[in-house]
């Protein structure tokens, strides 16, 4: 007596038809066969909606499927034969794509789950499947790292508070050095704390002890004091960790004491903040410092995309991405002055190295140029210091340049001549930028408002910060001239608030995001905080500030901050696709990169921005408020 097929005739004559599953025996196909379902829909019906492409496989069996992309009105007609969804339809469109019957139709489903333990027995199929990815066994140490440094950086948005391990360990000053590496070797502790009649007084390290100490055979007898770091740095316990570990980054520090107004509640270390020291912000910092030479220098800043590569997988916000990102940039700029003072001697004259731009607003990236300027004293003069700060701007330009921090194509650096000048000249740049505001000036002003003292002495910027901003505070005038040219950025949506792509260029069909996402918001924040008189330079903190001094709403400057945060991370993680695939990272993302979900938001912070351009233009029409 003839057998009844177990599974459908049709399922089992398309499978050993189909190009994948062909690869199979007859046996495996039919007991593949018993792990689809099957269903069946009418013209019209919707198969699969958007973001459920990769919950599954599905073969046509008969009748015709049309995926598309309703945003970007793409579609593809698929017939008999045919898979799509979870493993076949390229990554780039499992997010966006949509699945319809064209006709009526029959189609054959595959959980994930089950292709990919499929895929797994049989490596071979992951050849037709381009967006399958394979499990890999250990050893995956890239792979690894992301893993534990996510672990680490999700620290990032925890009160400080809460990593404090154990009361503060304390000595009276005047305890001996040896009573105090006594006590540290007892309670198996890296620092101890000084503190006078409740007050903190100073810190001291198993690196004083080694080099203060030992490597100076100093007396063990004498007090603690004399190998301490005096007033040394400190955190809120209600900061974000993140704040402690730009502190130790910035400054190349490990420990740092934890207050509560004027009580010390303890001590954290860069061990509490994280375990991966290749990676982190402060040992990678503290490598930067160690280096001896611009080779050195230039293998320890390729490390600097692995960083944000980490930053994005640990979802870190934007804000706190860009300040971390910024403070690599200055360790290898501070490095390499100290390198240039080494090889050409002390500066002749005070001088502040200044950050402009991104870096200066701690808003940096992977992918950044430089914009940069040197502020002189006053003392200087062009026959005695000119060829000394010469060589030493263009050894440090050229030194980011070999990090990776290319040239700024419009030469706004301190090796050009032009931004590399006493402070009584700088104080005539500004003057003229805000009493003539010319297209150039404007977009001068724009550069050279953001700054930010990396090293020397700040207070040459300072001054000429106050200087400036009471020039420009009130200032109608000029403020419609800011605003005229802010509004020259202009967020990518149409009449109808449809999200409108680039037409030609290198990078057609995408939105960039920097200039007409990110610039805009940069644009309006600098207007306000000018408009109010504040010196910050950071965005997000210019909104901030802003606010409090009536120049935008709270709640304007809350959907401008909102807008700021979900564009930066769009960024971030665009650009860390791009390098975990070997790519260049940039500022051009395709919509096909983001689901309908994250196409949504982008139209509404693209709205925000447009409304408040409008609002801005109107204040400020004809220089009146």
């Amino acid at each position: 007596m003839p057998s009844t097929p177990k599974h459908p005739p049709l399922l089992i004559s398309q499978l050993s038809q189909q190009r994948v599953f062909s690869q199979l025996s007859a046996k495996s196909r039919d007991t593949l066969a018993g792990q689809f379902t099957l269903t069946n829909a009418t013209a019209g019906a919707t198969l699969v909606a958007q973001g459920r492409l990769p919950d599954q496989l599905g073969l046509i069996l008969s009748g015709t499927v049309r995926l598309s992309d309703p945003d970007l009105n793409l579609s593809v007609q698929l017939e008999v034969g045919n898979l799509f969804g979870f493993g076949v339809t390229p990554a780039p469109q499992l997010a966006t794509w949509q699945a319809v019957a064209a006709a009526d139709c029959e189609v054959a489903w595959l959980a994930a789950d089950v292709l990919a333990q499929l895929c797994t027995k049989h490596p071979q199929l992951a050849f037709f499947l381009p967006s399958f990815q394979p499990v890999r066994q250990p050893p995956a140490e890239p792979s690894q790292q992301v893993s534990e440094s996510s672990s680490a950086l999700n620290l990032l948005g925890t009160p400080i508070r809460s990593l404090i391990k154990r009361a503060p360990i304390t000595v009276p000053p005047d305890t001996s050095i040896q009573a105090t590496a006594v006590l540290m070797r007892d309670l198996r502790v890296s620092s101890v704390l000084l503190v006078e009649q409740g007050l903190l007084f100073g810190l001291v390290t198993d690196r004083d002890l080694r080099n203060r100490v030992v490597a100076l055979d100093l007396d063990i007898s004498r007090p603690v004091s004399d190998i301490a770091t005096l007033a040394p740095m400190t955190v809120s316990a209600n900061s974000p960790a993140f704040e402690a570990l730009l502190l130790m980054a910035r400054h190349n520090i490990h420990h740092i004491p934890v207050m509560e107004g004027g009580d010390i509640l303890g001590m954290i270390t860069a061990t509490d903040l994280t375990e991966q020291h290749s990676t982190s912000a402060v040992y990678l910092a503290g490598d930067i410092y160690k280096q001896s030479s611009l080779d050195g220098l230039k293998s320890i800043s390729t490390r600097v995309r692995q960083l944000q590569q980490h930053l994005a997988a640990a979802d870190a916000s934007a804000y706190s991405t860009g300040h971390i990102i910024t403070a690599i940039t200055d360790a290898i700029t501070t490095r390499l002055i100290h390198l240039a003072e080494a090889q050409l001697g002390p500066a002749p004259v005070d001088y502040v190295w200044v950050a402009a731009g991104s870096q200066a607003r701690n808003e940096q990236t992977a992918k950044s140029d430089q914009d940069n300027c040197l502020i002189l004293d006053d003392a200087f003069d062009e026959a005695a210091h000119g060829a000394y700060f010469k060589a030493f701007s263009k050894f440090v330009c050229d030194g980011l340049a070999a990090c990776g921090y290319v040239h700024c194509p419009g030469d706004m650096m301190a090796m050009t001549d032009t931004w590399r000048q006493p402070r009584r000249v700088w104080a005539e740049y500004f003057r003229k930028w805000v009493d003539s505001p010319k297209p150039k000036s404007l977009m001068l002003t724009c550069v050279f408002f953001d700054l930010r003292a990396i090293h020397g002495q700040a207070a040459l910027l300072d001054g000429l910060r106050q200087q400036v901003v009471q020039h420009t505070k009130g200032n109608s005038l000029f403020l419609a001239h800011m605003v005229s040219n802010a509004l020259k950025h202009r967020p990518p949506l149409g009449l109808f608030g449809q999200i409108t792509l680039s037409r030609g260029g290198d990078n057609p069909h995408t939105i960039d995001l920097k200039h007409t996402g990110i610039v805009p918001i940069v644009d309006l924040a600098r207007v306000y905080a000018l408009a109010a008189g504040v010196t910050v330079a950071n965005t997000h903190d210019r909104l901030e500030v802003s606010a409090q001094a009536g120049e935008v709403t709270e709640q304007s400057a809350r959907d401008l901050r909102g807008a700021l945060e979900f564009l930066g991370k769009l960024r971030i993680a665009h650009q860390a696709r791009q390098m975990a695939q070997g790519q260049a990272p940039d500022n051009f993302l395709a919509l096909e990169e983001l689901s309908n979900f994250e196409r949504s938001h982008l139209k509404e912070a693209f709205s925000v921005v447009q409304t408040l351009q409008g609002v801005l233009g109107q204040r400020y029409a004809g220089g009146q408020f």
